[in-house]
């Protein structure tokens, strides 16, 4: 079932504008409707991997979300899609970066509780990742690079003087100071 939603009808007072999430909210609620109303919204396999490809691009890039193609592309969505898509994003959209510091927080104060360990190798060991943390940034290792700019001109004369230390600088007819022996050990055993 293909959903055809209206875009000449004017927003009201207080609505966003057609955005991603704005248009899969309202696609969603048309969904919900249609299950109240007796559609039976069972999910396939193509519906799932239709909503995971969606999140997908939301966490790679969510700018690209906010293009006309991809808010046209709601509507081509089952409706069974469309729950999935929304539950995904607005579930899981968020959390991730409320998580991600959560998580973080808890590693530090992990950390700062293992300093206090009976084991030194233990209270080293944390010590030294509590100093990698980048709001401390005490042990993290700094690469500067110097570029210097140089015309064409210097460039030229540092190539020459490297390929002329390359260059054999021996004559072609000079000799050779080596001792030459031509002997036949086998010769020598007689």
């Amino acid at each position: 079932m293909e959903l055809n939603i209206d875009t000449d009808i004017p927003l009201a007072a207080g609505d966003t504008p057609d955005t991603f999430m704005s248009t899969l909210e309202a696609a969603a609620g048309t969904a919900r409707l249609l299950e109240a109303a007796g559609l039976d919204l069972e999910v396939t396999d193509f519906d799932l991997d239709d909503a995971a490809t969606t999140a997908r691009q939301a966490a790679r890039n969510p700018s690209a979300l906010q293009t006309r193609s991809a808010v046209k592309a709601i509507t081509r969505k089952t409706p069974a899609a469309l729950l999935l898509t929304e539950k995904i994003l607005k579930d899981y959209g968020h959390k991730i970066v409320e998580e991600a510091a959560q998580v973080r927080h808890m590693v530090v104060n992990k950390l700062i509780q293992e300093t206090e360990n009976p084991d030194a190798r233990i209270r080293v060991k944390a010590l030294e990742l509590l100093g990698k943390v980048s709001d401390v940034g005490l042990f993290t290792e700094k690469q500067e690079i110097t570029i210097t700019h140089q015309t064409s001109d210097d460039l030229r004369q540092r190539l020459r003087r490297k390929l002329e230390k390359m260059i054999d600088v021996t004559p072609e007819d000079a000799e050779v100071d080596a001792d030459y022996v031509d002997e036949d050990p086998e010769e020598g055993a007689e």
